[in-house]
């Protein structure tokens, strides 16, 4: 009695198979990502990251002023916002925030807007009866 043969090269074309599937994900997540840092190099995205980072700067700093009027002092993190909507949230992973210790003062600053980092200025009456203190910007910003 002989033993029933060996498939022929069914595991090699399956081990072929997965390694063709993985390469090209690969390649398409490497044109992708050099595509998208293309893309905000260009400056097309200029005028929306300004526009958006504008508005995660407005509702950041009305959060924080909002907080300390509730308890007497600016927040740890940003983290530490309370009773944030769905829209508020994108605040926390597109601002950055820098509480001084006695945390009376405080510096925001948006570092991403709709796909890049925004330009933004704003005027000093802006600022105005807020905790904001550009002293507390860190030396490497």
């Amino acid at each position: 009695m002989n033993p029933p043969p060996l498939p022929h090269g069914k595991g090699r074309r399956q081990t072929l198979i997965i390694f063709i599937v993985l390469g090209t994900v690969l390649a398409v997540g490497i044109v992708g990502l050099i595509g998208f840092r293309g893309l905000i190099a260009s400056g097309i995205t200029k005028g929306f990251d300004n526009k958006f980072g504008d508005q995660h700067l407005k509702t950041a700093v009305a959060l924080i002023e909002l907080y300390k009027v509730r308890y007497g002092r600016y927040p740890d993190s940003l983290h530490e916002l309370k009773f944030l909507g769905d829209w508020d949230q994108i605040v926390l992973y597109t601002v950055a925030y820098y509480p001084s210790a006695d945390r009376k003062s405080y510096y925001v600053e948006v570092t991403r807007g709709w796909m890049g980092k925004p330009d933004l200025t704003e005027p000093d009456e802006f600022w105005r009866g807020t905790g904001f203190s550009a002293a507390l910007k860190p030396k490497d910003r």
